[in-house]
This record gives C-alpha cells, sequence and structure tokens, in this order.
C-alpha cells in the first residue's frame, strides 16, 4: 500500500503578509515607539534638539524602507538601535565643532555614513561595531537612491 502525504487545505497555508500591510507605522512597533524622544535624549543643549528632530525626520523614511523588507525583529531592533547611536554621535559632533550647525543635516547625516560611520563612542565589541557599520551602509546606499 502506497502512503500518500497528507495534503491540507489551502486556506491552512500560512501566507506572508502584503507588501502593503507590512509598511505598518514605526510608533506601532515595539522598538519604534520612543523615536519621538531620541532629540531628547541625544541633547547635551537645548540647541541640540532642534537638529536633533531633524535627524528623525531622516531616520523615519529609512525605518519605514526596512520594515517594508520585512526583517525580522531582532534585526530590526538592531537597525534602530545602531541608528540611535549615530544620531547620538552626530550631536556629538555638532558639540565638538560648532561649524557644522551651519551644515544642513541631511548633508551632514550622508557625510557622516559615507565611510561606514564614525567610530560609535562606547562600542563594547568587535560585533556590535561591525553591526553599527552595516546599518551605516545601508542607510548610505538608501540615502543615495533618494539623492538620484
Amino acid at each position: 500500500m502506497a502512503v500518500h502525504p497528507r495534503k491540507t487545505k489551502p486556506g491552512t497555508v500560512p501566507q506572508p503578509a502584503p507588501r502593503a500591510q507590512a509598511a505598518v507605522a514605526l510608533d506601532r512597533l515595539p522598538f519604534g515607539k520612543d523615536i519621538d524622544g531620541w532629540p531628547r535624549q541625544w541633547m547635551g543643549f537645548a540647541k541640540d534638539v532642534p537638529p536633533g528632530e531633524h535627524l528623525v525626520q531622516c531616520f523615519r523614511p529609512f525605518l519605514h524602507h526596512l520594515i517594508k523588507r520585512q526583517l525580522s525583529k531582532t534585526t530590526m531592533r538592531k537597525h534602530v538601535t545602531n541608528l540611535w547611536v549615530l544620531g547620538g554621535e552626530i550631536i556629538r559632533k555638532l558639540n565638538d565643532t560648532p561649524s557644522l550647525r551651519k551644515v544642513p543635516i541631511d548633508d551632514l547625516v550622508f557625510e557622516v555614513v559615507e565611510d561606514g560611520g564614525p567610530l560609535p563612542y562606547g562600542c563594547d565589541s568587535e560585533e556590535e561595531g561591525r553591526s553599527f557599520e552595516s546599518t551605516c551602509r545601508k542607510l548610505r546606499r538608501f540615502l543615495e537612491q533618494q539623492r538620484l
């Protein structure tokens, strides 16, 4: 007697979410809830808040792009964390080099990530460093496509 594999009903086979549904609002995701608070977290001085808010505006389209790619929660969380670190490093650069405050934030972000990003302050491991560089490279490629 031949054994036949069991067939499942078409409705029970898991289907990936359509692309349109994958673009969930960033604020609804567990790792994106505090993104609007980043400028205050980065702030060293009150004058750091406006550039911080502009940084968040620069990062949002990139985060939506990553969401559309349906990356795992762990990968998304790493990218979000790395963007938070990148924003802090850019604010640090603005405080260390006041003349950079005259440079448009969009241009400054592109310049900073152009060569793999800055060396993050307090990077504890080589793995964290590689993850940070990976996010910076992805952001750079995304920004290059946006500029075309």
